[in-house]
């Protein structure tokens, strides 16, 4: 059973979906039929990932019909203010919507391309919008200039940094919070701690699954990604168990309160002008 998230627009979709960076080609087709037929019914890619065309041929191998599954993706800064980017994402889908349609930083003119999904969104072409890696001060902005509140922000979230910085503001907003590289970017000390080891064991369980597990009773939306059929399929048998209370806040005491991906100045600076990879 694919748990499901409710978000303020109404729209429910999956809680767990198959992240798909870093891959591409016949890889990630067959990586998306495949974890669409074991497990997952989301997709997460993204522009500036180069794979939207080979994800959609994937979505058609799956052999699901349109509304079986929920396609998200996100909108890279250089086309922030290209008032033909949703149309052109939708050609390389080959979808006629997206569930989920996020700006992927806070870069550039982010004002200007929310309204670009505000737009899309009252259009029927994107059934939910959001944002991805906003500070709170970045998301008061945005909620002061644009009429319509996020449904998902994607961000870093794990046990070592269950996204403390933005979390509180975010339940407020009624802002769903959707995490990328939910296994804390392959960080191997997250796979051997002794509280994780403990609970897996109780429950017969890989690390891996207590931690993803970990991520959806916190509340979170989840994207893991990888490029193996069995850990794809072993990544989706996480609601076949549950931990009580007191196990989840021993998981979420390990948290070291900072993120492990380090936003500075001049990464910022290098996403405001990297081309979406279709683009080269």
């Amino acid at each position: 059973m694919n748990n499901q998230m409710v978000l303020n627009n109404g729209v429910v979709i999956p809680q767990l979906g198959f992240g798909t960076i870093g891959q591409e080609g016949d890889l990630i087709t067959d990586n998306v039929a495949f974890a669409l037929n074991h497990g997952y019914k989301l997709i997460d890619t993204a522009n500036r990932y180069g794979n939207e065309v080979e994800v959609g041929r994937g979505l058609k191998k799956s052999g699901l019909a349109r509304d079986q599954y929920f396609v998200e993706t996100k909108l890279g800064p250089t086309l922030y203010e290209n008032d033909s980017a949703i149309d052109e994402t939708l050609k390389r889908l080959n979808v006629d919507y997206i569930d989920v349609m996020l700006l992927h930083h806070p870069v550039n003119n982010y004002i200007y391309a929310y309204q670009m999904l505000e737009k899309a969104y009252k259009e029927g072409k994107l059934r939910a919008i959001g944002v991805s890696n906003f500070t709170v001060e970045q998301l008061k902005d945005l909620l002061s200039k644009c009429e319509i509140v996020p449904a998902v922000m994607q961000v870093e979230c794990h046990p070592y940094y269950p996204a403390e910085a933005v979390k509180p503001f975010c339940e407020e907003k009624g802002i769903r919070l959707q995490s990328w590289f939910p296994l804390g970017h392959g960080n191997k000390e997250l796979f051997v701690e002794p509280a994780i080891v403990k609970i897996a064991e109780k429950y017969q369980k890989s690390t891996a699954q207590v931690i993803l597990r970990w991520h959806t009773q916190m509340g979170f939306g989840l994207v893991p990604g990888s490029r193996s059929f069995g850990h794809i399929e072993e990544n989706a048998r996480i609601f076949d168990f549950a931990m009580t209370d007191e196990e989840i806040a021993q998981i979420t005491a390990l948290s070291k309160h900072e993120p492990i991906y380090k936003v500075t100045p001049e990464s910022l600076a290098r996403l405001a002008v990297t081309k979406c990879n279709f683009e080269d």
